[in-house]
């Protein structure tokens, strides 16, 4: 397959989007035809990559301009103390506006390095080389950053686009199923939410996606790449359409501070089961057809994917779950907002519940 570029236009920033195999080996080169120039780079490095693969992309580097630091990627190090630590780098080596912060890792990676970008300096160039799946098709487009507290996920950060995004499918072959899954689970929302035919294609191609087999990886991501642009440039930083993305999230963000994220739950898998919750949410509210809900529900089942929330909760965890809900980011008074669907390619945008609805809906699925 050729290398397939996405161009992404949006208010503040255009850039492209470069998804491919052997991407990361030829990265200065990319960089210079992609018209990203600076005098020297930060390069922030996910320390799950493999030792191999990072020597490759740093031999192509010229030893002056470039300054390395590796990041130990986790949910409970996407924090204030992460960015300071890459903040005081920058400053230590004198960086300038102009200069670049290149990431390349994990979601958690390029959510930290792109938030410690928007803020040095009031915003430096920033471009992201995602690594998994899941970073891949969703948290490396669309210019969010963002870190977590002690009192939930990514409640702190910024809108700020890159200069560039490149894609290597490549990195993929490193990752375990599990991390496979992960990124699954937003490629998938990408089809609920918005496009039929894309969640007709995924359901008979899920199996070859997730053993990372060719041509179907590849469409998987750039179809879902497609579906993420269309959105990002109607509504940059969240005000109306763009919140559909959320599909699911509110429930998913509850279930992975409720278990401090740790890492019997991680990100795509909560997405997964928040996704079940939604759809789950929604035939009760009458929203969804039981034909559409059935669909959605055979697809986790024919995939074997996460969906039972009785595997990681129980209904002493009731209060918890719910207090998580009322924090979240999209709320705009004392109720929960929740995306719910309509039909596999319609969603519904901010409906309002209580906590005390929410919290007997919650009893209800959890069996102990």
């Amino acid at each position: 397959m050729k290398h397939f570029k996405l161009n992404i236009n949006t208010k503040s920033q255009k850039y492209s989007i470069i998804i491919g195999k052997d991407l990361y080996e030829n990265l200065p080169k990319l960089l210079d035809q992609n018209s990203v120039s600076f005098n020297k780079c930060l390069i922030v490095i996910d320390n799950k990559i493999k030792k191999k693969i990072i020597l490759k992309i740093l031999k192509k580097f010229k030893k002056k301009n470039k300054v390395v630091y590796f990041f130990n990627a986790n949910e409970k190090n996407k924090n204030q103390k992460s960015v300071d630590k890459i903040l005081n780098i920058l400053l230590k080596n004198n960086f300038q506006r102009n200069d670049c912060l290149i990431s390349i890792g994990g979601g958690i990676t390029g959510d930290v390095s792109s938030f410690a970008s928007s803020i040095y300096k009031r915003g430096m160039k920033f471009v992201n080389v995602p690594s998994t799946l899941l970073a891949q098709v969703d948290s490396s487009i669309g210019g969010k950053t963002g870190i977590n507290s002690s009192h939930g996920k990514n409640l702190i950060g910024s809108f700020y686009q890159p200069n560039l995004v490149i894609s290597d499918t490549n990195f993929l072959k490193t990752l375990p199923k599990r991390e496979m899954i992960c990124g699954y689970a937003e490629i998938f929302k990408h089809s609920i939410i918005l496009k039929e035919k894309f969640f007709k294609y995924l359901n008979e191609n899920a199996s070859k996606i997730l053993k990372i087999k060719s041509p179907f990886i590849e469409k998987s991501i750039i179809e879902s790449c497609k579906i993420k642009k269309k959105i990002v440039e109607q509504d940059e930083n969240e005000k109306n359409i763009r919140k559909i993305l959320n599909f699911g999230h509110t429930f998913a963000h509850a279930y992975e501070a409720t278990l401090n994220y740790s890492k019997k739950l991680n990100h795509g898998e909560a997405v997964l089961l928040g996704i079940m919750s939604a759809i789950t949410f929604s035939l009760k509210i009458k929203l969804i057809s039981k034909k559409d809900y059935l669909r959605i529900k055979n697809h986790f089942i024919k995939y074997n994917l996460p969906n039972n929330v009785n595997n990681y909760f129980s209904k002493k965890n009731l209060k918890k779950l719910v207090l998580f809900m009322k924090k979240d980011k999209k709320n705009t008074n004392n109720n929960i907002n929740l995306i719910l669907i309509k039909k596999i390619g319609k969603i519904k945008l901010s409906l309002n519940f209580t906590d005390k609805k929410i919290y007997s809906f919650l009893k209800e699925q959890l069996v102990n």
